[in-house]
Order: structure tokens, then sequence, then C-alpha cells
């Protein structure tokens, strides 16, 4: 049998070990030290409640994230005419780059997001009116 000293997650154990072609027998492991009280893990801070949305005008349009990711860019400010298929702004989802195009022709009466921001599923980025 050798002994090794052998230390965990700042824990020293002495270990018996048998040479390969002895007889099979389970390694001993016995603290050498007495485990000290480890200290009480912080809390992680409270998330920060989620502002509320402001309601949508009546008879406007949605375009709302199809997955969480990233908004890379925004190609269009409020104002503008859009029609149906030109791409509203590039969002970054699992490595890829989605184009979110305008479901309908409209003209941009909101936008919700910036360059940057990270939305989740569902949340609105542009309203059309």
């Amino acid at each position: 049998m050798k002994k090794f000293n052998i230390t965990v997650n700042g824990q020293t154990y002495e270990v018996e070990v048998e040479e390969i072609g002895g007889a099979p027998s389970a390694p001993k492991a016995a603290p050498v030290a007495a485990p000290a009280a480890a200290p009480a893990p912080k809390a992680a801070p409270a998330p920060s409640p989620k502002p509320a949305a402001a309601p949508v005008p009546a008879g406007a349009q949605t375009v709302s994230a199809p997955m969480p990711g990233k908004i890379l860019a925004v190609n269009v400010k409020a104002g503008d005419s859009v029609k149906r298929g030109d791409v509203l702004l590039i969002l970054e989802a699992m490595k890829m780059q989605n184009e979110i195009m305008a479901p309908a022709d409209g003209k941009v009466s909101e936008i919700r997001v910036s360059a940057g921001q990270t939305v989740a599923t569902g949340d609105v980025m542009v309203i059309l009116g």
C-alpha cells in the first residue's frame, strides 16, 4: 500500500492505494483536517421587475419577438412607411441572424427596441399604425 495526500476543494485527505497486481481492495479516504464551516452563500440579488409595457393603440399591428435574442440592427424609424416583407430589424438568436419583416403594409408608429438590447419571446418590438 502507498499513502498519498490529496486535496479536493480545499479539504486534504490521506489516501492509501494498493499497487496494480495486488489483491483488490477499496481505497480508504479519511479527512486529515476537520472541515471548516463553509460561509453562507450570498443571496443572488432579486431581479428588477420588468416595467409594464405601454398599451398598443387600437387598430395598430404589433411585431413581436418570435424567439429570445439580441437586437443587432434596427432598419426603420418612427414615421417610415413599410411594405409587407420589408426588413424592420435583425434579431440574433442561437448565433443566427434573423430578419424580422413587416407582416403588412403600414407606417411605423413606434419602435420599442434598440440595437444591443435583448428581448424575450413575445416582446413587442415595433408597432405599425
